[in-house]
């Protein structure tokens, strides 16, 4: 009885596609467009420098008035120069991740300076941060205007602020931290596990509810050692 021999399937040959030259120069033209961005980064830039001068203008003007502001007066104007630096760190998040994520990487290699977050950027990480700044200095402007706001109807009322206005700060307050949560559930939501880590747009992360399984294998490893001795 000769053996039964199973058929082979015929192999369909791989077609290969040769990108066209034209197709080609559309896709550099359009990968190298990236660097339009660029210029915009640079001048934020110097939007930031513009914040320094603010910051800087604003320092003196609480130093050289100290002895005619009272107290509600000083807290402002430190309200104000917390704002700045919020706005200023919400900035060099923009520049530095943006530029990180859609035009090039930063080639830092092990700067000591480095920022923390600077290893793991994306787009849903740099959302997230920016909600995040965003909600840090609504919180001040709302805060600023929790102080302004007994002085509204008096004779020391400074500026244009109603109670409308202040319930209306609220509630946008509340939306922003409402976007931000949803922002951090989405975020969330592209993880997936792989073996004991999270894997977020091609990046490993650790994960935090993973047991470590170096301890777990220290024991079979010696069982396995003290086998081999014997």
């Amino acid at each position: 009885m000769s053996a039964r021999t199973t058929p082979a399937h015929p192999t369909t040959p791989t077609a290969t596609h040769r990108t066209a030259p034209w197709s080609r120069a559309v896709g550099g033209l359009i990968f190298t467009s990236r660097w339009l961005q660029a210029p915009l980064y640079l001048g934020l830039i110097v939007a930031q420098g513009v914040y320094v001068a603010l910051f800087m203008k604003e320092l003196w003007h609480l130093i050289t008035e100290l002895g005619h502001l009272d107290e509600a007066d000083v807290m402002l104007i430190v309200l104000g120069l917390i704002d700045v630096v919020m706005i200023a760190n919400l900035l060099i998040m923009v520049i530095i991740g943006g530029y990180e994520t859609f035009v090039s990487k930063i080639n830092l290699n092990g700067h000591p300076d480095q920022p923390e977050w600077l290893s793991h950027v994306n787009a849903n990480v740099l959302k997230v941060k920016l909600a995040m700044a965003i909600i840090g200095i609504s919180s001040i402007h709302l805060l600023k205007s929790f102080i302004e706001i007994g002085n509204v109807g008096g004779d020391g009322y400074r500026g244009n602020l109603t109670t409308d206005g202040v319930m209306w700060q609220v509630i946008i307050h509340c939306v922003f931290i409402l976007s931000a949560l949803a922002l951090a559930a989405i975020d969330r939501m592209s993880y997936h596990k792989v073996a004991q880590h999270e894997v977020h747009d091609g990046v490993a992360v650790a994960y935090p509810d993973a047991a470590p399984t170096a301890p777990a294998q220290a024991p079979a490893l010696a069982t396995t050692a003290a086998a081999r001795a014997d």
